[in-house]
Formats: structure tokens, C-alpha cells, sequence
């Protein structure tokens, strides 16, 4: 039973964490109010608990109900699991940077100013996030299914 509940948190959280980035894309692409912007600021938040929830779910899964440490880690696809979700991380600090630099503005009651080079940088970010989230379970497809496990000799 706790495996299936590992499994279905560790589900959850992924569809959680691709739903917020898709929020966070659609409402940075309309033109930002304060409350717009304060929304984006949460919706990030969020989007940030969320992905902490898909590591701790993950690694339960992998320490609790897995295959073994040894399947993972001699495991092609899972390192290529792994680093992508890292770069998802990575790449979601630049928004988030953004999304920061607004707080004096909101705290003055006054819209963000965004430049086109900026808007355009933090729209392309969020879909390179979003293509590269959506290659994460085709490699976990392959792996359920014993590819990508490294021979020892």
C-alpha cells in the first residue's frame, strides 16, 4: 500500500509541478497588473514547493520502493532522468530572478517594467522547462521497461 501512495504522491507532484509552469507561462504572456504579477510570484512559489515534493517522492520511491540503489545508479536513463530535472532547476532560477527584482515596484502599488529582451528570455525559459519536463517520463517509460541499465564488465 505505501508504495502505490509513494507512487501516486510522486505522480501527483509531477502533474502538479508541469500545470504551475503552464499557469506561470500563460499568465506572463498577458500584460501584467500588480495583481498579475503578484500571482505570478506565488504561482512560482508553488511551482518551486512542487518540485521539491517530486524530488522527496522520487527519492522515497527509489530508497523505499524501488529496485535498489544499484538499479539507479547503474542506470543510463535514470541519470538522464535525474540531470534533466536538475537543469529544469537550474533554468528555473532566471524567472524566479526575475520575479524577485519586481518587489519594489509591487511594493509600491506599481506594475513591473519588463523589457522585451527580458520578456522574451523568461517566455523562452519557461517553454525550454516545459519541453524538457515533457521528456522526463518518456525516459521513465524506457526504464520501467530495463532499458538503459549499464553492463559491469
Amino acid at each position: 500500500m505505501g508504495e502505490a501512495i509513494a507512487a501516486y504522491l510522486h505522480y501527483l507532484s509531477i502533474f502538479g509541478l508541469f500545470a504551475l509552469l503552464s499557469i506561470e507561462h500563460v499568465t506572463f504572456g498577458k500584460e501584467l497588473d500588480v495583481a498579475r504579477a503578484r500571482r505570478l510570484i506565488f504561482t512560482d512559489i508553488a511551482y518551486g514547493i512542487c518540485a521539491g515534493l517530486v524530488l522527496l517522492t522520487g527519492l522515497v520511491r527509489v530508497i523505499w520502493y524501488g529496485k535498489g540503489w544499484q538499479y539507479y545508479l547503474s542506470n543510463s536513463l535514470f541519470h538522464t532522468k535525474v540531470g534533466l530535472f536538475i537543469l529544469v532547476g537550474l533554468l528555473s532560477v532566471y524567472p524566479t530572478y526575475v520575479y524577485l527584482n519586481w518587489r519594489n515596484s509591487l511594493n509600491a502599488g506599481q506594475p513591473p517594467v519588463i523589457s522585451r529582451r527580458e520578456k522574451f528570455l523568461v517566455t523562452m525559459t519557461i517553454r525550454v522547462e516545459l519541453l524538457l519536463l515533457l521528456a522526463i517520463p518518456l525516459f521513465a517509460t524506457f526504464m520501467a521497461r530495463g532499458f538503459g541499465v549499464m553492463s559491469s564488465g
